[in-house]
């Protein structure tokens, strides 16, 4: 039925077809007019549209599938500085993150090539901080800790105590000072299911300190913590 109703399809021209692996629709960008018919006319909200910004008409930094999200341009850690990345839900800070982190190797916008060769991804980024930050990062030459976004899911990964979980990860030394800045040092016998979100975040922020690192990041560190809470992070 999408097809059917889709003025360029009509016309002869694939604009919407059916992925054969997955069996659903996929609509072919450069080809779409922006009618809007397939919305109302495909059923099962089989598609939807999304309003976005315009596009840069370069710097792709990485996209996740065809008509998926897309990252352009990624921020630069400055030495010795906190670099703060503020947006709504969605806009890709944690994709940044991860990219930066190391977790996931830009693609350059091209998903379907798979991992690009860091020769590759490193030409793409201009000369200055961001490509020797990369160029440290490609070489494993930097120490990274990441405090991962959804701290729900930490008890999963580890069910044991916090002092546990504390100890496990310590490379510096100073769970005392770490864990009294943060306020968590009588949670040290409870075990991490048994965490309310706003403790289970102040444990992930002090798992993620205790690491021996040369850069730190946080992604969403203010989530479930009130004012006050978030005033001591702020602090450390």
């Amino acid at each position: 039925e999408c097809e059917a109703f889709c003025p360029p399809n009509r016309n002869g021209i694939e604009c919407i077809v059916m992925h054969e692996g997955s069996g659903k629709p996929i609509v072919s960008e450069p080809l779409c007019i922006g009618c809007g018919i397939c919305i109302n006319k495909c059923p099962f909200d089989a598609l939807i549209i999304t309003n976005l910004p315009q596009e840069l008409e370069s710097d792709m930094t990485h996209r996740y599938s065809e008509n998926g999200f897309r990252l352009f341009r990624l921020p630069v850690p400055r030495e010795e500085q906190v670099v703060g990345i503020l947006g709504a839900n969605g806009m890709g800070k944690s994709t940044a993150i991860n990219l930066l982190s190391g977790t996931l190797r830009p693609n350059l916008g091209d998903w379907l090539a798979g991992e690009r060769p860091w020769e590759d991804v490193l030409e793409a980024f201009p000369r200055g901080e961001l490509r020797d930050f990369m160029t440290s990062v490609s070489e494993e030459g930097v120490r990274i800790a990441v405090k991962p976004q959804y701290v729900d899911k930490i008890p999963r990964a580890f069910e044991g105590s916090v002092s546990a979980l504390l100890e496990r990860v310590d490379q510096r030394g100073v769970i005392t000072e770490v864990s009294e800045a943060l306020a968590i040092d009588h949670l040290f016998d409870r075990n991490l299911p048994e965490l309310s979100g706003g403790e289970l975040q102040r444990v992930a922020i002090a798992a993620t300190l205790l690491k021996d690192a040369d850069v730190y990041f946080f992604d969403e560190p203010s989530s479930y913590l009130d004012i006050y809470e978030r005033m001591r992070v702020v602090k450390i």
